[in-house]
């Protein structure tokens, strides 16, 4: 069991080593560290009691989600609020911004204007 834990965090820094701006990188080899923590713990408590492929599955399923967060926080996956142009209401002292798909101005955090 230890075995494969120290592989997947191994993989994990290394994979976190290679990278432009480190969110995707670095959200996968967390996921796939608690992952495969979660993972050992609940495969050595139930079914056969197999932590090494519980460890496995949870790295793989942690690491995929994590590496869609930090693709997200990258502004990529399907993010919604890339590239949209912002104003700064000077009165206000925000940022707001207009959704063409509704017809609507919204603040920088997503409530409406």
């Amino acid at each position: 069991m230890k075995t494969t834990v120290i592989a997947v965090a191994a993989a994990g820094l290394l994979a976190t080593a290679c990278t432009a701006t480190g969110n995707t990188e670095r959200n996968a080899a967390g996921g796939a560290a608690l992952g495969a923590l979660a993972g050992a713990v609940i495969g050595n408590n139930v079914g056969a009691g197999d932590a090494g492929t519980g460890a496995a599955i949870g790295a793989a399923i942690g690491g995929t989600a994590g590496a869609i967060k930090g693709c997200r926080e990258d502004g990529g996956c399907g993010a919604t609020n890339v590239n949209r142009r912002q104003y700064y209401d000077e009165r206000a002292g925000r940022y707001y911004y207009y959704d063409s798909r509704s017809g609507r101005y919204f603040w920088e955090d997503g409530s409406p204007r």
